[in-house]
């Protein structure tokens, strides 16, 4: 097995391990429960699962998904989402290999960008691994807690900042003017006009528009429904999902996450009005479908939003 086969392996046991204890938040966090004690337990018989049961996925299937004691069945969730986070780690791990290795293709000597793009493929599986757990979560419950979201969008931000220590001179920079700045003596600066935004604050002024502007577009979005409906179309959680992924990703991939969810969850009403199984007035977990908007646009939103400038132009 050569280094990237390693690289890869090696991220996607970290991932199932990852996976295991996510399904220990999408268990307790929505329930208030604490995340740390006590140790997993069967949720029927509260018989603490031994440690060879507790392997992830494997041990799933050694046991036939049922308790060892109790014999009660063990949702198919559990080794989904240990194996989804997993394949999510090994994606970025790959994307992550191959991006080191075009690097260091250009230059023999570490270039620049190099720890910007370290931080942002492991921001993009912290990414996966928060709208995995909430995409459950809010299926099963219709809660989106604030310790994902809220601490979500709190570590996009630190890693966008992360990124603007290490930007290089110029690099991301925003001029606003056609003048320059001169230096007409050591400590003394002539401004002719010249306004600009240096790279770290225009990535991180920039973060923070994005993570305004997603939460300003869904606030307007719930309050026009409430306006024309007279009820609660949309839940505040969600607000804060969207505002969590453009804290990662950006405004416009925020957008395209909104656009992909809102047209999932109308195939999926449409398809349950079609079975008898919904009303007009039934309620959808809108959040787990802005989940999976969310994980298409960090594979693919920058892709998807070049080819649709294109065809504009």
């Amino acid at each position: 097995m050569g280094t990237s086969g390693i690289f890869q392996l090696a991220a996607f046991i970290i991932g199932l391990l990852f996976g295991s204890f996510l399904n220990v938040c999408i268990s307790r966090i929505p329930k208030g429960e604490s995340i740390v004690k006590p140790r997993s337990r069967c949720p029927h018989c509260t018989t603490p699962i031994r440690w060879y049961d507790n392997i992830p996925v494997l041990g799933w299937f050694l046991l036939r998904g049922r308790c060892r004691d109790c014999k009660q069945a063990i949702p198919w969730r559990y080794p989904l989402v240990e194996f989804g986070v997993a394949l999510w780690f090994m994606a970025q791990a790959v994307n992550l290999k191959a991006f080191l290795d075009f690097a260091h293709n250009i230059d023999f000597v570490t270039p620049p960008s190099v720890p910007p793009g370290v931080v942002h493929f492991a921001g993009l599986g912290i990414l996966g691994f928060l709208l995995i757990g909430l995409m459950v979560m809010d299926w099963q419950t219709m809660i989106l807690p604030d310790a994902f979201t809220l601490t979500g969008i709190a570590i996009g931000f630190f890693l966008v900042c992360i990124q603007a220590i290490f930007l290089g001179p110029g690099e991301d920079e925003v001029r606003l003017t056609k003048h320059s700045l001169h230096l007409t003596s050591p400590g003394g600066v002539t401004d002719h006009g010249n306004v600009f935004l240096t790279g770290p604050e225009s990535l991180i002024l920039g973060r923070i528009a994005a993570v305004c502007g997603a939460a300003l577009l869904l606030l307007l979005i719930r309050w026009l429904y409430r306006a024309l409906r007279h009820r609660e179309g949309m839940g505040l959680g969600d607000v804060k999902l969207l505002a969590m992924i453009a804290a990662f990703l950006g405004f416009w991939p925020a957008v395209l996450s909104l656009f992909l969810g809102t047209l999932a969850a109308a195939f999926y009403g449409v398809v349950l009005l079609a079975r008898g199984k919904a009303g007009v007035t039934s309620k959808l977990p809108f959040g787990s479908f802005l989940c999976v908007g969310g994980l298409v646009a960090a594979l693919f939103g920058n892709r998807l939003i070049d080819r649709y400038i294109a065809l504009l132009r």
